[in-house]
């Protein structure tokens, strides 16, 4: 009897930290929700005159510098999709992409289009300012505003 109820607490444990982040796995959804929000941003502001020129410009020159470092997060939770029964994990790429990004955007059309590029729009230079390990910390720093989609695993 014994055996069967810690053979059952050991499956239950292993089907939570199957379903729970590593730290790299939490940082590669908050990169990817950084990433999104600035694309997000800078759609909606391109037509803003801000001190640094074309957010839309800015954004780009984000994701060329850092290409590496976003593809590595979609790898890493590409990974972590096909782990946990998700397939190739592309498609659960595209959706939490998806859902990162209309978070962001209804946060936008709640406000007023000059209000949410005023309070918004500085997050493209910033961004673009920080150097990769500094880029990292961010996406590594936990949120109580914006959860990931998954708790991080305890070990």
């Amino acid at each position: 009897m014994r055996f069967l109820i810690f053979s059952a607490v050991l499956m239950f444990s292993a089907s939570v930290q199957a379903s729970c982040y590593s730290k790299s796995e939490f940082e590669a959804e908050q990169g990817l929700r950084i990433h999104s929000e600035l694309m997000v941003i800078s759609l909606n502001c391109q037509h803003v005159s801000h001190r640094n020129g074309n957010l839309y410009i800015q954004y780009k020159d984000f994701t060329r510098r850092n290409q590496g470092l976003i593809s590595g997060y979609e790898q890493t939770l590409k990974s972590y999709y096909s782990r946990n029964g998700s397939g190739s994990g592309e498609t659960a790429i595209n959706s939490l992409r998806t859902k990162l990004a209309n978070k962001i955007s209804n946060d936008a059309a709640r406000m007023r289009p000059n209000v949410f590029c005023k309070a918004y729009s500085n997050r493209i230079a910033q961004a673009l300012g920080m150097s990769q390990e500094k880029l990292r910390r961010w996406a590594a720093t936990p949120f109580s505003g914006h959860p990931v989609s998954r708790p991080m695993c305890r070990s």
